[in-house]
């Protein structure tokens, strides 16, 4: 079983800076992808961006050029440094780590707000 622990939600100004970070533990298996998901109030939930064990990323369009996504194999972390918040990013952000299946953190809420 992995357990996964998310910090660094919280209230922003429109044009300001988040960093969102996830620790895994607990797992005996090779964690393949790591990433983040996030869900807007009456939205699905939608991916943000994932990276692999090698390193491989991949965002949704929405956040390219703005988010960035990265992981500390050794230390089975990943984080998302995000910059240039918008209205629209408001959400609450899930971490997700797959192994032999998925794994999701209890989400961490995201305000962008003036």
């Amino acid at each position: 079983q992995v357990q996964l622990v998310e910090s660094g939600g919280g209230l922003v100004q429109p044009g300001g800076s988040l960093r969102l970070s996830c620790a895994a533990s607990g797992s005996n298996f090779r964690i393949s992808a790591m990433g983040w998901y996030r869900q807007a109030p009456g939205k699905q939930r939608e991916l943000v961006a994932t990276i692999t064990s090698p390193g491989r990323t991949n965002y949704a369009d929405s956040v390219k050029g703005r988010f960035t996504i990265f992981r500390d194999n050794a230390k089975n972390t990943v984080s998302l440094q995000m910059n240039s918040l918008k209205p629209d990013d408001t959400a609450v952000y899930y971490c997700n780590v797959v192994t032999y299946k998925d794994y999701w953190g209890q989400g961490t809420q995201v305000t962008v707000s003036s």
